[in-house]
């Protein structure tokens, strides 16, 4: 089927079930950003492939509602599609909301598969349409259309050992219990993928770049059950678990747990991390106490032995991002290299590397116009040959045992221009502005946000995505609660928290230029004022400085890219060839 089949398919059900409006959001049973192939509907119905995004479909109109990051793409990809870009204002909101609020009747009926809603969304639908007392009801229209429907996931999983996870099952439940207890909780339901992952020690390859299981999970002061298809993991594993504690059931089996709780309970469940079917499905008499998972904010803060586990990874990582530098260099003009062979070379180079697992996540290489897009995915259509003139953009990262990167790099190709030269010292500065920053506890995300954006501001330059990100521990390249973003988030940074510093500047049909290190919280010094943080900067990999415009950098941005570079020559060098060290010495020399 067409994309206008299957959208006419779609209405012709709305038609007979009476529906005025359907939503279709990006999104599984646990509210992931990346999804297992059962579950990319918006893809399914209408080519969009963007990690971000929502479908809404009346009888006489369809519209994709995404962010700054995807207008370009998604323009592209909903071409004859029947269905029209809509872009948000503000990423991450719900802006469909309001545009159905005007448009419906009184009593229209709205639909959406609640599985794929999460708590807060499916809330927050029922009050701003609160005045046309709106109709809601659950239907999965997709599922009489799709007929060659992947199968849901079933990668063998396993366990880590404590000493690489740097804390026992155990303890974790003991620690989740307090913060129960503390929230006057009974119970707690956790729907999301990497917090399961991260309190049972359990790794699993059911969603792409992810090592996460598909599961949920139900635990009280008594209990812990992991809802999972049990195949997955071993009998040696199985024990593993069920030493600590912790019972094994069925994925399926959640709902009729749900079903069966006490009608007393307490029961403490994360509206953002868990879908709105389950919710649902919570006996009505039981208290639900809606907060943000207690594990969220544990997985946080990463303990030592991750933290040096993280340091580990990114040492690995910097060879293989060094010796694509260098291949880059020496290939370049001599063999043909596009978007995709650059990608799967560098992909190979990891492979090299001790430890790999697979990379985090698919690989942003844009060349001249494509790095323009901050989320650009070359495919063969797409795919564009480097020459020896621009800039080719990449974004990418790998899973270890144990750690998880994610770097960004600007290659320059050729003679640069006067533009290129300058937009990139501006973000190289906007970069190490954050990276030097001193802060006082207590410091958000989009205060660090600014910081890095100053030095953008004072060219009357902006960016339309946040600043930073967390990152997993071997678990998914996005991960909060912290965030580096203009949003008034009230998550304050702490010791032990891996952040992304990436600003960007993006110049359509021209070029885009993009630099990221992650960085660890850490102590720096206490004194009559406050305990003040620093930024350590844990990747270890080149900053071309063939781009460089000294002139506009403060000699402290000059210092810190210095500094930078001999530790990451210290730190590589070793694990590197003679060659490469002497090409590396060279390209990392102090300007």
């Amino acid at each position: 089927m067409t994309y206008k089949q299957k959208l006419a398919a779609i209405r012709e059900q709305m038609k007979d079930k009476g529906i005025s409006a359907y939503i279709i959001p990006s999104a599984d049973p646990h509210i992931s950003e990346y999804l297992p192939d059962y579950y990319k509907c918006l893809q399914f119905a209408s080519g969009f492939t963007g990690s971000a995004g929502t479908l809404v479909i009346t009888l006489d109109f369809a519209g994709l509602w995404t962010d700054f990051r995807y207008f370009v793409q998604a323009g592209e990809q909903l071409q004859d599609t029947g269905y029209e870009l809509v872009k948000l204002k503000v990423q991450h909101v719900p802006e469909y909301i309001d545009w159905l609020a005007d448009v419906l009747d009184d009593h229209a009926v709205v639909a959406f598969n609640d599985r794929l809603l999460s708590v807060l969304l499916g809330e927050l639908l029922q009050k701003q349409l609160a005045d046309k007392q709106i109709i809601f009801k659950s239907e999965d229209l997709l599922a009489h259309i799709w007929a060659d429907r992947p199968a849901l996931p079933k990668a063998p999983a396993f366990c880590i050992d404590a000493q690489f996870a740097g804390e026992t099952v155990e303890d974790k439940l003991k620690r989740l219990r307090a913060a129960m207890k503390a929230a006057k909780a009974d119970h707690h339901l956790i729907s999301s993928l990497d917090d399961i992952a991260w309190l049972f020690n359990i790794r699993g390859g059911d969603v792409s770049y992810n090592p996460v299981v598909l599961s949920f999970a139900l635990v009280s002061f008594n209990s812990a059950s992991i809802f999972m298809d049990p195949e997955k993991l071993t009998a040696a594993d199985t024990a593993l678990l069920n030493h600590a504690g912790v019972q094994i059931f069925p994925y399926g089996d959640i709902d009729k747990e749900l079903c069966a709780l006490p009608e007393s309970c307490n029961i403490l469940i994360d509206p953002k991390r868990n879908c709105f079917g389950l919710y649902k499905l919570i006996p009505q008499s039981a208290i639900v106490v809606q907060d943000i998972n207690p594990t969220t904010h544990f997985k946080a803060l990463k303990n030592s032995t991750e933290i040096e586990q993280m340091r580990s990874a990114m040492i690995k990582d910097g060879v293989a991002m060094t010796r694509f530098f260098m291949w880059m260099e020496q290939n370049i003009g001599k063999i043909k290299i596009t978007e995709l062979s650059a990608s799967a070379q560098l992909q190979k180079f990891r492979e090299q590397q001790e430890t790999f697992a697979g990379i985090s996540f698919n690989t942003i290489g844009g060349y001249q116009a494509h790095g323009a897009l901050p989320h650009y995915m070359a495919t063969t259509e797409s795919d564009s040959e480097i020459l020896e003139k621009g800039l080719f953009l990449v974004d990418s990262g790998g899973q270890y045992f144990y750690g998880t990167t994610d770097i960004t790099r600007m290659i320059p190709l050729g003679e640069p221009t006067e533009d290129e030269k300058t937009d990139y010292t501006l973000v190289l500065k906007a970069m190490i502005e954050g990276s030097k920053t001193l802060y006082p506890k207590g410091t958000c995300g989009y205060q660090i946000d600014a910081i890095c954006r100053r030095s953008l501001w004072e060219h009357a330059i902006n960016y339309g995505h946040g600043t930073g990100h967390g990152i997993g521990f071997y678990l998914n390249v996005h991960e909060g609660p912290q965030t580096l973003s203009p949003a008034n988030t009230a998550v304050p940074l702490q010791t032990g928290m891996i952040t992304s510093i990436e600003p960007g500047i993006y110049r359509p049909g021209k070029h885009g230029v993009r630099i990221e290190n992650l960085v660890l919280t850490v102590s720096h010094t206490v004194n009559d004022f406050a305990e003040f943080y620093a930024f350590e900067t844990l990747t270890l990999a080149l900053i071309d400085t063939a781009l460089v415009k000294k002139d506009l950098l403060e000699s402290s941005n000059v210092a810190w890219l210095n500094n930078y570079h001999q530790m990451v020559y210290d730190k590589l060098s070793p694990h590197l060839s003679t060659d490469e060290q002497l090409w590396l010495k060279q390209k990392a020399k102090a300007i």
